[in-house]
């Protein structure tokens, strides 16, 4: 199957921006879609965007405009490049790769926290 690891989270101040990494090993070609959620204490998990094939990106209102997903193909990795951070933007972010294709299971990473303050 497939294990992700995301990285990148830090402490920034508001206005800053901040690149998370979600590194993909193991059956990769299995994954056809990845996912960014974040998780604050408490709330429930939020949706922040997903690529999904063709390479259709799309995003959370609260985050158009400010972040963007990629892909480095090689690297098997993807990214949420992360602008004009504000202080509601910290949380927890999580990778996920949904079930399909090969992939049996729903596929999270272990999240990497982004506190952001103002």
């Amino acid at each position: 199957q497939v294990h992700l690891v995301e990285s990148g989270g830090g402490l920034v101040q508001a206005g800053d921006s901040l690149r998370l990494s979600c590194a993909a090993s193991g059956d990769t070609f299995c994954i056809f879609a990845m996912g960014w959620y974040r998780q604050v204490p408490g709330h429930g998990r939020e949706w922040v965007g997903s690529m999904v094939p063709g390479g259709v990106i799309n995003y959370a209102a609260s985050v158009k405009g400010r972040f963007t997903i990629s892909r480095d193909n090689t690297e098997n990795t993807w990214y949420l490049q992360m602008n004009s951070l504000k202080p509601e933007d910290t949380a927890v972010y999580y990778c996920n790769a949904p079930p399909g294709s090969c992939l049996q299971y729903d596929t999270w990473g272990q999240g990497t926290q982004v506190t952001v303050s103002s």
